[in-house]
């Protein structure tokens, strides 16, 4: 259809179109037919933002608004293609296996992982038939619809497919009205919208990973490709453990967690999982003790707002009970000088690069307080770019531990001197074990940037729109120089705590409000609120002073 044409429509609303121009379109023009009048690119469009707000493609435009299509290049395409896949498993499985119940964990290499609930153990054949009858939903392209239902109707069809963990999830918001989506005979509620149809959900690959499954998804620069699986056991591992600790506690998802907020309050909670943290921490500090006749260096890294500078500190209080003096050293006085930084794509000083570090330099002081000489110091003076010695010296004494956090920490080519077994790598992240219902997951990301936001804003006097912003930056730089490297790690450290997002609530969500529909960061304010709304608010001041939540919400007996 030629422009003149599509102008000469009865006027109803305005549409800005990001990269075309501006629509008059009749009002309750869906956003999959704006994008029917255009050449269709590769990688297809997954949802749409109107007015900095995501939406399905299926959205009626009922108001002027701005339009911008979003594909598997973009996090939320890649959030609407994982969730919408999710559903046609959760029904393909309940097609070949009647009576079995999906749920969705957390992500695990390039997919997502989770087990089937059965009368009998899942076997690698059992997945085999369940990938079979998705790709045969998938191949048909059947529709997936959405509905706004009352909160009653909606309960009556989650009831009806045995969903009851969801029902309870809705007696939280305060809407009387919820989307509901469905796929054939299949109805789900989904935090967050789907794609117009089954067809366009072709690249994946369902495997079978002891004792459940893993659904592997595509990279974002190659949506049609599933790459080569990486086993990454011990991030597993860390996952399992923090679903034995949510046993222990009795939450396995937010509405369990509110339940026992209203019925017995925080402080016990607080209390039993700061126990927790404290346990595994002191258990680490054994770990090293016990090979303190060889390790001499402790290396941390990890994710930012992961918690490593409190779990730094409180490692080194346990390592003092043992006997054993922690000697801190910054990776920042190590910076190369500012002429020599590597620079990005952009031109930019990328002081995440690895060669950022001077680290022959680095090196060399290892070596020599390994062996026992003095060294001085370098100071890195950031004012001026450029490294300066201060008569700052540095020798170990038998009982001295050399503790190095930093973004490379897991890298052994920063440490490439010093042999394997006189180095203990720790990586610590945040991997929330809490999930909003079986189907839909709050990713381990979501907890981090809720941190950060909470953090930033105190600290930096950052508002949450500039932390939003340069989040993705700060993503870039952990795939490259952290993610890689995790599995190389000695011990794993999961430094979210069950209760933390109820206490984050009160904090972040204030200021995650004056994002306003202008501002392009809103759709992810939207986002993050939404699931927010699910918890139970409760008061800081059950949070102890020595607690890793205290290095972002302030009064830390380490920090402040």
């Amino acid at each position: 259809m030629e422009a003149a044409a599509r102008n000469s429509l009865p006027a109803g609303v305005t549409v800005e179109l990001a990269g075309v121009g501006t629509l008059s379109l009749p009002r309750g023009t869906r956003a999959l037919e704006v994008l029917a009048l255009y050449p269709q690119e590769k990688p297809p469009a997954l949802g749409v933002k109107a007015n900095n707000a995501l939406k399905d493609l299926n959205f009626e435009l009922d108001q002027d608004c701005r339009l911008e299509f979003v594909d598997y290049r973009d996090e939320d395409g890649r959030r609407i293609y994982a969730r919408s896949l999710v559903m046609v498993l959760v029904r393909a499985a309940s097609e070949v296996f009647p009576g079995s119940k999906v749920t969705v964990k957390h992500s695990l290499g390039n997919g997502l992982y989770g087990y089937i609930g059965m009368e009998r153990a899942l076997r690698e054949q059992d997945i085999q038939l369940i990938e079979e009858r998705m790709r045969e939903i998938i191949a048909v392209g059947e529709p997936i619809v959405r509905r706004r239902l009352h909160k009653d109707e909606v309960i009556r069809l989650l009831t009806e497919s045995d969903q009851g963990e969801k029902i309870d999830l809705l007696n939280y918001r305060h809407s009387q009205e919820v989307d509901i989506y469905t796929c054939g005979w299949f109805h789900d509620y989904s935090y967050g919208p789907m794609v117009p149809d089954t067809g366009l959900l072709k690249t994946f690959r369902l495997r079978f990973y002891l004792p459940g499954f893993i659904l592997e998804l595509p990279r974002e620069r190659n949506p049609e490709v599933i790459p080569e699986y990486v086993e990454q056991g011990k991030l597993a591992n860390v996952y399992l453990e923090a679903d034995e600790w949510g046993k222990v506690l009795d939450i396995r998802d937010v509405v369990s967690l509110d339940k026992v907020l209203q019925s017995r309050g925080a402080a016990e909670l607080v209390r039993v999982a700061e126990a927790f943290h404290e346990k595994k921490i002191g258990r680490i500090a054994d770990l090293i003790s016990s090979n303190s006749d060889h390790v001499r260096i402790v290396l941390i890294a990890g994710p930012s707002s992961s918690g490593k500078t409190t779990f730094a500190q409180r490692l080194a209080v346990q390592l003092r009970v043992n006997g054993i003096h922690p000697v801190p050293i910054s990776l920042d006085n190590y910076f190369v000088d500012r002429a020599k930084t590597p620079v990005d794509n952009d031109g930019h000083y990328d002081f995440e690069h690895l060669d950022a570090i001077d680290r022959p330099l680095f090196n060399d002081h290892l070596i020599k307080l390994i062996q026992g000489e003095e060294v001085e110091l370098p100071y890195y003076n950031f004012k001026a770019g450029r490294r300066e010695f201060r008569g700052e010296t540095l020798k170990l004494g038998e009982s001295d531990l050399i503790v190095v956090e930093g973004i490379h920490g897991l890298n052994d080519k920063l440490t490439n001197a010093i042999p394997l077994g006189r180095k203990f790598k720790i990586y610590v992240s945040a991997l929330t074990q809490l999930n909003l219902d079986d189907h839909n997951r709050i990713p381990t990301t979501d907890l981090r940037i809720i941190r950060r936001i909470v953090r930033d804003f105190r600290c930096r006097g950052n508002s949450a729109r500039d932390t939003i912003a340069m989040w993705w930056s700060v993503r870039r730089g952990e795939e490259s120089n952290i993610f890689p490297f995790q599995e190389s790690a000695d011990v794993m450290f999961n430094s979210a705590l069950v209760y933390e997002l109820a206490v984050l609530k009160g904090v972040a969500d204030p200021l995650l409000e004056q994002i306003t529909p202008e501002f392009r960061e809103h759709s992810e304010a939207r986002r993050l609120r939404e699931f927010l709304s699910y918890f139970v608010t409760i008061n800081a001041e059950a949070v102890p002073a020595n607690s890793i939540i205290r290095e972002f919400i302030g009064n830390s007996c380490f920090l402040d």
